[in-house]
């Protein structure tokens, strides 16, 4: 549907078309006045399934847009979140303690109060006061006073004991009976003020008691707990929630003292100890968080913060001790695997509502990335180092890969394609590369890896074009910055080295750059190639990659088809083999020459035909590649024929003119082209045409010089049949047995050839 019928339907629906700004697009919904049921019936009323199909998924992008704005917004501003919480924190834990400060305040001014009221009362006559003094001194003490000696007793014997429930009840019970004294005005201001002084130092005195033993390195995880709980219970939340957390990390600490990295063999090992101690920890301490404080912001952000703290040290660590040295070698795997090990244990904790990877990822991701960039540039250097000494023959992987180790021989032969030893180690290590690259798929390194896949492709490919013989003259000097190759001498090298780069591009490396994605449905690297999936259910950037691929394929072709023109149209001391003189000399003679395809045209034939045997056994499944092989290295020669300037010079103004027997013999040669293209199935509608512009324009410069070419070329037939009867001279199937002889002048011309291409043949 184009974007006008949606906006056609409802004017005021073309918002959503327009190129506007997140937050505009949101401020509809941010009205305390919107109304779900209102806006859909206001704008689905007219519209049409596939205009509502439409204002779904534009309405799930939105949500999809903001939630990732929100997301980002969080992240943003997250420090600032936490602390302004911690300040929050602080500031409530203050406020306990000015309350409990104002509260002893308002005690002490309640007890100097009545005791300001019972000496007014004191100070009546002289015989009444006389009568009504009382030597406290001599009094025995009362059971308030008892009580509260026996309660300040019991409080001393279960804080030393460490009684520690006991005496949280003994506390509460204590503060209950001093409010109901308050209250009923029960205890004298005095005897109250002292039970009061006695609650807050025995309170003070076990919530510091409390707060050492949750530093004791003994402490198990439930006597951890239990302390915690019983200093929350004291009114010190923040302190009890900040104690809980530096026990974790002592402990934490103390479990890592043991652990030391011995090198990156064992690398591994020290990073499955380390992360599964670390983030088991965490795990640990958000589960007491939660079970003691519930949900409270508060403590919620300190608990945060400390993860963050706490992974933060870990990563750096990892960075250090193990990360370091691997990954500027280029050991990819022992990089990712440790990557991979510390992701899965911290994503354990998104559970519990600690999203701590982008922390990893943040500090990580140079070190893969370095890994990354060091193991392409080994890619270059391991498969260079073999390509120096590669006999470019083609031959099934060897046993014992990786990808092989669990594999079967037959099953190895009926699944890997045969390559040359230099492509099985890129083969091989690029594979590899994706599969280590794969596992990390959170880490977004798909493109970049790609990348580097292709940047490596193409050098390999480089390479393969300096091992053609005519590359190694020009491109293989010292000092020109090309890679020293051993040279493809003989044609099946060459077309091995084809073989190479098409499988590759073809299969390998498309499947290989699948593992990069695990969302995708790809074939394993293990499985045997389908072709069904190729164009049906390859995503947008695996077709970019299949054509970046086969462009740089198409290259190596390219060079193969111009090495091979070159060495049929020069001879090896420079000159010139298809030249205009081949053609203008014919006429000076006094004999007519024995028609037969010219000497260069034979070898081209010659040299088509042994190509097109050996990729029917290397090209077995891509019939295909070896047609556009043939066909190309066919219109080389030839569009090499009509774009050479000095050939037609010499043949439309040179001094000697085109004369008919030249001209038949261009034809002849033309048509031999036609012809055993056109049986060898490569005859392309380009190659055609350019083969009939250039005999027209041979024609043209005959008629130019007054003769009259129909008259003096033979019929088409003629052609056809010297040209078919040299195809079976040069593969050795002639047969002249039963040439008949006609009368007729058309019979009697083709009878002359057959005699005259059977001697050139004998000779």
């Amino acid at each position: 549907m184009d974007r006008g019928s949606f906006s056609s339907s409802k004017g005021d629906s073309a918002d959503f078309e327009q190129e506007l700004t997140l937050s505009d697009k949101l401020k509809i919904f941010k009205s305390s006045q919107f109304d779900p049921e209102a806006y859909l019936t206001t704008r689905c009323q007219a519209m049409s399934e596939n205009e509502i199909r439409h204002l779904c998924i534009y309405l799930v992008d939105l949500k999809k847009a903001s939630a990732e704005e929100m997301r980002k917004s969080v992240y943003a501003n997250y420090s600032a979140f936490i602390r302004t919480s911690r300040e929050i924190s602080d500031l409530e834990g203050q406020l306990v303690t000015l309350r409990n400060l104002l509260s002893t305040q308002a005690n002490v001014i309640h007890v100097l109060t009545d005791g300001a009221r019972i000496e007014s009362l004191s100070d009546g006559t002289e015989s009444s006061a006389k009568v009504d003094t009382v030597n406290f001194e001599d009094m025995e003490p009362t059971k308030i006073e008892k009580w509260l000696a026996q309660f300040i007793e019991t409080l001393e014997v279960l804080l030393a004991e460490r009684r520690v429930d006991e005496a949280l009840a003994a506390l509460d019970e204590g503060e209950n009976i001093a409010e109901e004294a308050r209250d009923q005005r029960s205890m004298t201001p005095s005897t109250l003020l002292s039970l009061q002084t006695s609650i807050m130092e025995q309170r003070q005195k076990l919530a510091d008691q409390l707060a050492e033993a949750t530093c004791q390195p003994s402490i198990s995880g439930v006597e951890l707990r239990s302390a915690v709980q019983a200093l929350k219970q004291l009114g010190d939340g923040p302190r009890a929630h900040t104690l809980l957390l530096k026990s974790h990390q002592q402990k934490l600490q103390s479990n890592m003292q043991s652990l030391r990295p011995s090198g990156t063999s064992h690398g591994i090992a020290y990073t499955t100890t380390l992360s599964q101690l670390v983030f088991c920890t965490i795990a640990q301490a958000a589960s007491d968080s939660l079970a003691i404080f519930d949900d409270e912001p508060a403590f919620a952000s300190e608990l945060v913060t400390w993860a963050v703290k706490q992974t933060e040290a870990f990563a750096l660590l990892i960075k250090k001790h193990i990360l370091a040295s691997p990954a500027a070698s280029g050991a990819l795997r022992s990089v990712t695997e440790c990557v991979q090990i510390s992701l899965g244990h911290c994503l354990l904790l998104e559970a519990r509502g600690l999203a701590l990877t982008p922390i990893l990822l943040k500090t990580f991701r140079p070190y893969i990335e370095q890994a990354l960039n060091a193991n392409l540039k080994r890619i270059e250097l391991s498969t260079a180092a073999i390509a120096a000494a590669d006999d470019w023959l083609l031959t099934y992987p060897p046993v014992g890969t990786r990808s092989l180790s669990t594999a079967s021989l037959g099953s190895m032969i009926s699944l890997q394609p045969k390559l040359s030893s230099s492509a099985h180690r890129f083969s091989t290590m690029v594979q590899e590369l994706c599969e280590d690259v794969g596992s990390l798929e959170i880490m977004q390194l798909s493109e970049q890896t790609l990348g580097g896949v292709l940047q490596s492709f193409n050098s390999y490919v480089n390479m393969m074009i300096n091992a053609l013989p005519g590359s190694m003259e020009t491109e293989n000097l010292e000092g020109s910055g090309s890679r020293i190759v051993k040279m493809a001498e003989s044609e099946i090298q060459q077309i091995a080295l084809l073989a190479n780069a098409l499988l590759l591009a073809d299969d390998i490396l498309p499947r290989a750059a699948a593992r990069l994605s695990s969302s995708q449905q790809w074939n394993r690297a293990d499985e045997p190639p389908r072709r069904t999936w190729d164009k049906q259910n390859r995503p947008p950037e695996q077709r970019e990659l299949k054509r970046r691929l086969q462009r740089l394929v198409d290259q190596l072709r390219d060079s193969f088809c111009r090495q091979h023109a070159l060495e049929l149209i020069f001879a090896e001391d420079g000159g010139v083999r298809l030249g205009a003189d081949m053609y203008l000399s014919l006429d000076g003679g006094r004999d007519e020459p024995e028609w037969f395809p010219s000497p260069i045209y034979q070898e081209l034939f010659a040299k088509l035909t042994r190509i097109a045997s050996i990729a029917s056994d290397i090209f077995v499944g891509r019939e295909r590649f070896a047609t556009i092989l043939l066909m190309r290295l066919t219109e080389t020669v030839i569009l090499w024929l009509s774009d050479d300037q000095s050939f037609w010079e010499d043949i439309e103004e040179g001094q000697r003119p085109l004369g008919p027997l030249g001209l038949q013999q261009f034809y002849l040669d033309m048509e031999f082209v036609i012809l055993f293209s056109s049986q060898g199935r490569y005859l392309s509608r380009n190659l055609h045409q350019v083969i009939k512009n250039i005999i027209g324009r041979a024609i043209e410069a005959v008629a130019a010089s007054k003769i009259d070419p129909y008259s003096v070329l033979p019929e088409d037939e003629w052609f056809a049949d010297v040209a078919q009867i040299a195809i079976k001279m040069l593969t050795g199937k002639a047969n002249f047995g039963n040439v008949e002889h006609d009368a007729s002048p058309t019979a009697s011309v083709s009878a002359r050839s057959a005699s005259s291409v059977h001697s050139h043949g004998s000779n």
